[in-house]
Protein backbone atom coordinates (compact mmCIF):
# COMPACT_ATOMS: atom_id res chain seq x y z
CA UNK A 1 0.00 0.00 0.00
CA UNK A 2 2.71 2.32 0.38
CA UNK A 3 3.68 2.32 -3.36
CA UNK A 4 -0.07 2.98 -4.10
CA UNK A 5 -0.14 5.83 -1.43
CA UNK A 6 3.60 7.19 -2.77
CA UNK A 7 2.14 7.11 -6.36
CA UNK A 8 -1.03 8.79 -5.63
CA UNK A 9 0.77 11.42 -3.71
CA UNK A 10 2.96 12.49 -6.44
CA UNK A 11 0.03 12.21 -8.97
CA UNK A 12 -1.83 14.70 -6.98
CA UNK A 13 0.83 16.76 -6.16
CA UNK A 14 1.93 16.77 -9.94
CA UNK A 15 -1.74 17.76 -10.77
CA UNK A 16 -1.99 20.20 -8.08
CA UNK A 17 0.85 22.24 -9.24
CA UNK A 18 -0.37 22.56 -12.86
CA UNK A 19 -3.81 23.67 -11.59
CA UNK A 20 -1.83 26.24 -10.15
CA UNK A 21 0.54 27.38 -13.06
CA UNK A 22 -2.62 27.26 -14.96
CA UNK A 23 -4.67 29.55 -12.95
CA UNK A 24 -5.99 32.51 -14.86
CA UNK A 25 -5.16 30.66 -18.04
CA UNK A 26 -8.25 28.52 -19.42
CA UNK A 27 -8.01 28.45 -22.44
CA UNK A 28 -11.40 26.57 -23.44
CA UNK A 29 -14.38 25.60 -21.87
CA UNK A 30 -16.57 23.29 -22.98
CA UNK A 31 -19.90 22.22 -21.17
CA UNK A 32 -20.75 18.34 -20.60
CA UNK A 33 -24.49 19.54 -20.03
CA UNK A 34 -26.21 22.91 -19.33
CA UNK A 35 -24.35 24.70 -16.59
CA UNK A 36 -21.60 21.91 -16.21
CA UNK A 37 -18.45 22.81 -17.48
CA UNK A 38 -14.95 21.33 -18.81
CA UNK A 39 -12.61 22.69 -18.72
CA UNK A 40 -8.64 22.35 -21.00
CA UNK A 41 -6.70 22.41 -17.79
CA UNK A 42 -9.34 19.47 -16.63
CA UNK A 43 -8.21 17.28 -19.04
CA UNK A 44 -4.54 18.21 -18.86
CA UNK A 45 -4.65 17.76 -15.10
CA UNK A 46 -6.12 13.98 -15.73
CA UNK A 47 -3.87 13.08 -18.57
CA UNK A 48 -0.71 13.37 -15.90
CA UNK A 49 -2.51 11.73 -13.52
CA UNK A 50 -3.69 8.68 -15.58
CA UNK A 51 -0.04 8.69 -16.95
CA UNK A 52 1.27 8.91 -13.62
CA UNK A 53 -0.80 5.52 -12.40
CA UNK A 54 -0.73 3.89 -15.30
CA UNK A 55 3.53 4.15 -15.66
CA UNK A 56 3.68 2.22 -11.65
CA UNK A 57 0.03 0.12 -12.42
CA UNK A 58 -1.38 -0.63 -15.88
CA UNK A 59 -3.29 -3.19 -14.96
CA UNK A 60 -5.47 -1.40 -12.58
CA UNK A 61 -8.97 -0.25 -13.89
CA UNK A 62 -9.43 3.70 -13.93
CA UNK A 63 -12.55 5.29 -13.16
CA UNK A 64 -11.97 9.05 -14.07
CA UNK A 65 -14.53 12.57 -14.24
CA UNK A 66 -13.22 13.43 -17.99
CA UNK A 67 -11.98 9.84 -19.32
CA UNK A 68 -14.79 7.85 -18.07
CA UNK A 69 -13.93 4.03 -17.29
CA UNK A 70 -11.06 2.31 -18.36
CA UNK A 71 -10.80 -1.49 -17.59
CA UNK A 72 -7.44 -2.95 -16.60
CA UNK A 73 -6.18 -6.83 -16.01
CA UNK A 74 -9.28 -8.07 -13.70
CA UNK A 75 -7.20 -7.18 -10.96
CA UNK A 76 -9.95 -5.47 -8.73
CA UNK A 77 -8.16 -2.71 -8.11
CA UNK A 78 -9.78 0.85 -8.92
CA UNK A 79 -8.91 3.86 -9.22
CA UNK A 80 -11.28 6.90 -8.60
CA UNK A 81 -9.76 10.24 -10.13
CA UNK A 82 -11.32 13.96 -9.87
CA UNK A 83 -8.47 15.91 -11.44
CA UNK A 84 -10.12 19.47 -10.76
CA UNK A 85 -13.27 19.42 -8.17
CA UNK A 86 -13.88 22.72 -8.23
CA UNK A 87 -13.95 23.48 -11.55
CA UNK A 88 -16.35 26.30 -12.18
CA UNK A 89 -14.74 27.72 -9.17
CA UNK A 90 -11.33 26.92 -10.94
CA UNK A 91 -12.88 28.95 -14.44
CA UNK A 92 -13.32 32.11 -12.46
CA UNK A 93 -9.89 32.16 -10.51
CA UNK A 94 -12.15 31.34 -6.98
CA UNK A 95 -9.07 29.86 -5.61
CA UNK A 96 -11.37 26.62 -3.71
CA UNK A 97 -10.67 23.66 -5.72
CA UNK A 98 -8.42 20.73 -5.15
CA UNK A 99 -7.26 17.16 -6.72
CA UNK A 100 -9.28 13.82 -5.59
CA UNK A 101 -7.90 10.28 -5.88
CA UNK A 102 -8.80 7.69 -4.44
CA UNK A 103 -8.48 3.65 -4.94
CA UNK A 104 -10.55 0.76 -4.57
CA UNK A 105 -10.01 -3.01 -4.12
CA UNK A 106 -12.64 -5.42 -4.01
CA UNK A 107 -14.86 -2.59 -3.83
CA UNK A 108 -13.44 -0.86 -0.86
CA UNK A 109 -11.91 1.83 -0.36
CA UNK A 110 -8.17 1.55 0.44
CA UNK A 111 -6.76 5.33 0.04
CA UNK A 112 -7.89 8.16 -0.34
CA UNK A 113 -5.79 11.17 -0.81
CA UNK A 114 -6.49 15.09 -1.57
CA UNK A 115 -4.81 17.40 -2.21
CA UNK A 116 -5.37 21.82 -2.48
CA UNK A 117 -3.01 23.58 -4.09
CA UNK A 118 -3.67 26.83 -3.25
CA UNK A 119 -3.05 26.37 0.26
CA UNK A 120 -0.62 23.38 -0.02
CA UNK A 121 -2.53 20.81 1.67
CA UNK A 122 -2.21 16.93 1.54
CA UNK A 123 -5.12 15.08 3.21
CA UNK A 124 -4.69 11.60 2.82
CA UNK A 125 -5.67 8.60 4.52
CA UNK A 126 -5.68 4.80 5.09
CA UNK A 127 -7.66 2.20 6.54
CA UNK A 128 -6.32 1.77 10.12
CA UNK A 129 -3.80 4.56 9.43
CA UNK A 130 -5.96 7.28 10.41
CA UNK A 131 -6.05 10.58 8.69
CA UNK A 132 -3.21 12.96 7.99
CA UNK A 133 -3.05 16.42 6.89
CA UNK A 134 0.82 16.99 5.54
CA UNK A 135 2.63 15.72 8.59
CA UNK A 136 0.12 16.24 11.04
CA UNK A 137 -2.98 13.23 11.74
CA UNK A 138 -5.85 15.30 12.31
CA UNK A 139 -9.40 14.58 13.91
CA UNK A 140 -13.00 15.51 13.34
CA UNK A 141 -14.41 18.37 16.14
CA UNK A 142 -16.23 17.57 18.90
CA UNK A 143 -18.99 19.52 18.97
CA UNK A 144 -21.97 17.81 20.03
CA UNK A 145 -24.96 20.51 19.11
CA UNK A 146 -26.59 20.82 15.99
CA UNK A 147 -27.42 24.52 16.44
CA UNK A 148 -24.22 25.22 17.15
CA UNK A 149 -22.63 23.66 14.03
CA UNK A 150 -21.25 24.92 11.13
CA UNK A 151 -21.91 22.77 7.64
CA UNK A 152 -21.19 22.54 3.94
CA UNK A 153 -23.07 21.24 1.33
CA UNK A 154 -23.02 21.90 -2.56
CA UNK A 155 -26.20 21.70 -4.89
CA UNK A 156 -26.60 19.94 -8.43
CA UNK A 157 -25.49 21.42 -11.74
CA UNK A 158 -29.41 20.92 -12.90
CA UNK A 159 -30.72 22.91 -9.35
CA UNK A 160 -33.41 24.66 -11.61
CA UNK A 161 -34.74 22.09 -13.06
CA UNK A 162 -33.94 18.65 -9.94
CA UNK A 163 -36.82 17.22 -8.85
CA UNK A 164 -34.43 17.30 -5.08
CA UNK A 165 -32.56 20.50 -5.49
CA UNK A 166 -31.63 20.38 -1.88
CA UNK A 167 -33.00 24.53 -1.61
CA UNK A 168 -35.06 23.75 1.25
CA UNK A 169 -32.37 21.59 3.49
CA UNK A 170 -29.88 24.32 2.56
CA UNK A 171 -32.65 27.17 3.61
CA UNK A 172 -33.98 25.10 6.46
CA UNK A 173 -30.42 24.13 8.31
CA UNK A 174 -29.14 27.62 7.43
CA UNK A 175 -31.51 28.79 9.81
CA UNK A 176 -30.90 26.01 12.50
CA UNK A 177 -27.18 26.12 12.44
CA UNK A 178 -24.69 28.94 12.69
CA UNK A 179 -24.02 28.25 8.89
CA UNK A 180 -24.30 26.11 6.29
CA UNK A 181 -21.56 27.15 3.39
CA UNK A 182 -21.13 26.27 -0.23
CA UNK A 183 -17.74 26.23 -1.62
CA UNK A 184 -17.94 24.31 -4.46
CA UNK A 185 -15.62 21.66 -4.03
CA UNK A 186 -17.40 18.19 -2.67
CA UNK A 187 -14.04 16.61 -2.18
CA UNK A 188 -12.15 19.83 0.45
CA UNK A 189 -15.51 19.89 1.97
CA UNK A 190 -15.43 16.43 3.04
CA UNK A 191 -11.44 17.39 4.44
CA UNK A 192 -12.55 20.18 6.53
CA UNK A 193 -15.01 17.83 8.62
CA UNK A 194 -12.32 15.61 8.81
CA UNK A 195 -10.18 17.98 10.13
CA UNK A 196 -12.61 20.05 11.96
CA UNK A 197 -12.89 23.42 10.44
CA UNK A 198 -16.77 22.02 9.43
CA UNK A 199 -18.88 19.75 11.53
CA UNK A 200 -21.08 18.26 8.64
CA UNK A 201 -21.32 18.39 5.25
CA UNK A 202 -24.35 16.65 2.62
CA UNK A 203 -24.66 16.76 -0.55
CA UNK A 204 -26.79 15.21 -2.98
CA UNK A 205 -26.04 13.57 -6.97
CA UNK A 206 -22.22 13.55 -6.75
CA UNK A 207 -20.38 11.10 -8.94
CA UNK A 208 -17.93 8.36 -6.96
CA UNK A 209 -14.78 10.50 -7.86
CA UNK A 210 -16.40 13.20 -5.56
CA UNK A 211 -16.30 11.09 -2.13
CA UNK A 212 -14.29 8.28 -2.99
CA UNK A 213 -11.49 9.64 -1.27
CA UNK A 214 -13.18 12.51 1.55
CA UNK A 215 -15.40 9.73 2.78
CA UNK A 216 -12.39 7.79 4.16
CA UNK A 217 -10.59 10.90 5.35
CA UNK A 218 -13.61 11.76 7.27
CA UNK A 219 -13.96 7.78 8.44
CA UNK A 220 -10.56 7.63 9.27
CA UNK A 221 -10.54 11.10 11.27
CA UNK A 222 -13.10 9.33 13.67
CA UNK A 223 -16.06 10.90 11.79
CA UNK A 224 -19.01 9.15 10.70
CA UNK A 225 -19.97 9.11 6.73
CA UNK A 226 -23.74 7.66 5.69
CA UNK A 227 -26.31 8.05 2.87
CA UNK A 228 -28.45 10.88 3.48
CA UNK A 229 -30.82 8.58 5.58
CA UNK A 230 -28.41 7.25 8.02
CA UNK A 231 -27.67 3.99 5.75
CA UNK A 232 -24.72 2.48 4.49
CA UNK A 233 -23.02 4.32 2.14
CA UNK A 234 -22.61 3.51 -1.35
CA UNK A 235 -19.96 5.98 -3.35
CA UNK A 236 -22.13 5.21 -6.82
CA UNK A 237 -25.19 6.46 -5.13
CA UNK A 238 -24.20 10.12 -5.25
CA UNK A 239 -25.90 11.29 -1.65
CA UNK A 240 -23.57 11.05 1.12
CA UNK A 241 -23.71 12.24 4.50
CA UNK A 242 -20.61 13.26 6.77
CA UNK A 243 -20.03 14.67 10.20
CA UNK A 244 -18.19 14.13 13.42
CA UNK A 245 -20.29 11.82 14.19
CA UNK A 246 -21.29 13.54 17.48
CA UNK A 247 -24.30 15.63 15.65
CA UNK A 248 -24.88 12.60 12.75
CA UNK A 249 -28.05 11.62 14.17
CA UNK A 250 -29.62 14.68 14.64
CA UNK A 251 -28.43 16.02 11.40
CA UNK A 252 -30.04 12.64 9.47
CA UNK A 253 -33.01 13.16 11.56
CA UNK A 254 -33.59 16.68 10.10
CA UNK A 255 -32.45 16.01 6.48
CA UNK A 256 -35.21 13.00 6.49
CA UNK A 257 -37.92 15.42 8.06
CA UNK A 258 -37.10 18.09 5.65
CA UNK A 259 -36.83 15.52 2.51
CA UNK A 260 -40.46 14.33 3.58
CA UNK A 261 -41.70 18.21 3.94
CA UNK A 262 -40.34 18.81 0.16
CA UNK A 263 -41.88 15.73 -1.29
CA UNK A 264 -45.07 16.41 0.29
CA UNK A 265 -44.33 19.98 -1.80
CA UNK A 266 -43.82 18.47 -5.20
CA UNK A 267 -46.89 16.24 -5.22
Amino acid sequence: MKNSRKIAVRAALEAGRLLKERLGDVRTIDYKEAYNIVTDVDKASEAKIVSIIRGEFPDDDILAEEGGFTEGAGLNRRWLIDPLDGTTNYAHTYPFFSVSIALEEAGKRILGVIYNPMTDELFWAEPGEGAWLNDEKISVSDLKELNSSLLATGFPPDTAKAVRSNLLQFKTLTDRTHGVRRDGSAALDLCFVACGRLDGFWEMKLAPWDIGAGSLIVEEAGGRVTNLSGGPLDIYSGHILATNGKIHDDLTEALVAIEKEDSKKRH
